[in-house]
């Protein structure tokens, strides 16, 4: 068994285009994985290999990758930057240890890089920050530096500073050693030498080793006092403080260069090695209830002689079948194994194990503690299920996954295609568990539902490139919600008298608006007995099973809640069923009359425009109901924070490269539901009422 202290999983986040591909491609060429540099905008690299990755220069899934550096073993994840495959990001910091956040040299901290960065924070993963393409036009790694602390609220720890930048950027001093790395121009990573620091840089280095020393010896009170007393700590001890200080997040060590240009890589994957924790560095992951979710105080310790514990953390289909990606907390597993999956009940025989290197793969007999693998063939696990020992049965912390907020109609151009089409949505189901489909009842159209355009644009092209089905898509749908503005007291009596027992409930209840994001609420202050305490439960559902279809157009209702105060019962035709048909026939009743009202889902949105098209873009911000939160002038140009309702962003990044020249950039993720103006409503609930008198 390999001892886990030499184990690092790392993941790779930032915004799209600051080249994360790119920097996992060359860790895979140093650590000799790889011998051929695939570019990712010639569409070569190697873990962009779908299709339409490859196609339109971006990551959709992430890839996970194994490889070697002195004697360490990596488990790199490559992210996708673009916000509506945050999903993906999520779930793989789920299952890592510690990550490499890569920001722009020119474009600094993007809207996407914050949102990754706080899904970071949240997971409490342990980073370094690698600020990348310092060869380009506009880079400036000081300003980067300054963006880190003053956005992001981090504190960056500089670990190497740039010599020469633009096209004059050659290599990078280390802050630590005093020693100067620098490449030639050949291009290959291996070409540098380690020299004396410029004389030029020689104060900006003092300024910045004092800097590092100084937080680094705050994390030991011995070397600290040493410090003050003027003793210098040695290299050995500084390292030590610094892996200390990264696990307990209080600083990120920064690094500088450029991945395309092969400059400045091996100082991160030292970096790696040196400063991220091993598997069994890290909080082990909390053990949950598998009926409430709480957590049990119990927790899986990553050690190779705990029992079997595994997260299934993505399901991905590929040309050798259906893949399982796990990472094992504790415990080992042999091929041949049987395991239980805690969420179903149901076991599972281990048939094949494969370590995956980007899309080709290893045939693994075993694998233990603190491994990423992918296990072939897995028949009933989704995203987020707990695999464990049969005699051991336990459930990790489930991954919690956002809300699609946009949805389109699609049906197969033939009719001999939709039996494919509905086993193509189920695997895409599975490995997504950010896209959901649902069959509408009464037209028969198959509603697919995702984070954005771009989202249901590429599973379209997956529909119609991988499984082969021609679809036509309809225009997309906002989902909206429904919600009342007015408190509302009434009262409803369902009686039925047909030969043989009635049936018989009368209640009293008061509806009023509840707490934003509350949900449903049901509350009883019934005294005396008028209604039953047996039939409560009974009421409650009667009166959820309605939230579905709200009043005015049959969207889900938002946050109300609903008080029973009194009513009445019948000895013998008062039941269950009298009682939940009385409530439902009470939602109808009362909800028209409780001043019923349009939530639209509103947007935070987050555009990068040069400073020429600043007041074209908030002008057309302004015009699509935007509400403008915040400018900040930067470098290259202007950022601009607004909330926008989703129905005005369609087609948005065509308009916008329009207004900009190209130029501009925006993302986009879900923010809030809010109340819609009221000639808006009206249309809305116009189309509704048309599209269900055609159906």
């Amino acid at each position: 068994m390999s001892n886990l202290d030499h184990y690092r999983n790392i993941g790779i986040f930032a915004h799209v285009d600051a080249g994360k591909t790119t920097t996992t491609e060359r860790i895979l060429k140093l650590t000799g994985m790889i011998h051929k540099i695939g570019e990712v905008h010639d569409g070569e690299s190697t873990t962009d290999f779908m299709e339409q990755e490859a196609e339109r220069g971006i990551t959709i899934q992430s890839a996970a990758v194994s490889c070697f550096w002195k004697n360490h073993r990596f488990n790199v994840i490559d992210t996708p930057g673009h916000v509506d495959f945050t999903v993906e990001v999520y779930r793989s910091l789920k299952v890592l240890d510690g990550g490499i956040g890569v920001f722009c040299g020119s474009g600094g901290v993007e809207p996407q890089s914050e949102t990754n960065w706080r899904y970071a924070n949240e997971s409490e993963v342990a980073r370094l920050i690698f600020v990348n393409k310092l060869d380009r036009m506009g880079a400036d790694f000081f300003r980067v530096v300054d963006q880190v602390k003053n956005v992001l609220g981090a504190n960056p720890l500089v670990m190497t500073l740039p010599i020469g930048i633009e096209d004059d950027f050659t290599g990078v001093v280390d802050v630590l050693t005093k020693k100067a790395y620098i490449w030639d121009d050949s291009g290959e990573p291996e070409n540098y030498e380690i020299t004396d620091v410029p004389a030029d840089m020689l104060d900006q280095l003092e300024e910045y080793h004092e800097m590092l020393v100084e937080t680094a010896v705050e994390q030991d009170d011995d070397l600290m006092e040493a410090y003050m007393e003027g003793e210098m700590p040695s290299i050995e001890d500084l390292k030590r403080c610094i892996r200390k200080g990264t696990r307990d997040l209080a600083f990120f060590p920064t690094f500088c260069g450029s991945a395309f240009k092969n400059k400045g890589m091996q100082l991160v994957l030292d970096g790696v090695v040196d400063y991220l924790p091993s598997p069994t560095e890290v909080d082990p992951q909390p053990l949950t209830d598998k009926e409430t979710g709480e957590p049990t105080g119990e927790v899986a310790t990553v050690s190779v002689d705990e029992p079997f514990r595994a997260l299934a953390f993505k399901i991905m289909d590929d040309r050798f079948g259906a893949l399982t990606f796990i990472r094992i907390y504790s415990g080992k597993l042999n091929k041949g194994d049987t395991v239980l999956n805690s969420a179903t009940g149901k076991t599972e025989r281990i048939g094949r194990m494969v370590e995956m290197q980007a899309d080709d793969r290893n045939e693994l007999s075993s694998a233990q503690a603190g491994d990423i693998i992918a296990v072939v063939g897995m028949k009933n696990v989704q995203t987020g299920h707990t695999l464990c020992d049969v005699k051991h049965e336990c459930t990790l912390e489930a991954m919690i996954f956002p809300e699609p907020v946009i949805s389109i109609a699609v049906a197969p151009k033939d009719k001999g295609s939709s039996e494919k089409l509905g086993v193509a949505l189920g695997k895409m189901v599975a490995e997504d568990p950010s896209f959901q489909v649902e069959t509408d009842e009464d037209s028969g159209e198959t509603i697919l539902k995702g984070m954005g355009e771009l989202h249901l644009d590429i599973k379209v092209d997956i529909l119609k490139r991988t499984f082969g089905i021609e679809l036509v898509v309809g225009a997309p749908q906002v989902a909206y919600r429904e919600t009342i503005t007015q408190p509302i007291e009434d009262s409803y009596t369902h009686k039925k008298q047909s030969g043989g027992s009635g049936q018989f409930g009368k209640i009293d209840y008061r509806i009023k608006p509840g707490e934003v994001a509350s949900g449903f609420k049901f509350t009883s202050t019934v005294v005396g007995g008028n209604v039953p305490k047996e039939f409560f439960p009974a009421i409650e559902k009667g009166f959820a099973s309605m939230m579905e279809q709200g009043p005015l157009a049959g969207f889900p209702v938002l946050d109300v809640e609903v008080e029973l105060y009194d009513g009445g019962f019948h000895a013998v035709d008062s039941s269950a069923i009298a009682f939940e048909i009385a409530a439902k026939g009470a939602f109808r009743q009362s909800m028209p009359k409780a001043g019923p009202q349009l939530l639209e889902p509103i947007m935070k949105v987050d555009v990068f425009t040069p400073d020429d098209n600043v007041g074209d873009v908030i002008g057309d911000l302004n015009r699509r109901r935007g509400m403008i939160k915040d400018q900040e002038a930067g470098a290259m140009g202007v950022r601009i924070k607004a909330d926008v309702p989703l129905s005005e962003m369609f087609g948005y990044i065509g308009h916008l490269r329009t207004i900009t020249s190209g130029r501009g950039q925006f993302s986009m993720e879900f923010s809030h539901y809010s109340a819609c103006p009221a000639n808006v409503a009206e249309k809305v609930i116009a189309e509704v009422k048309e599209r269900n008198a055609k159906k």
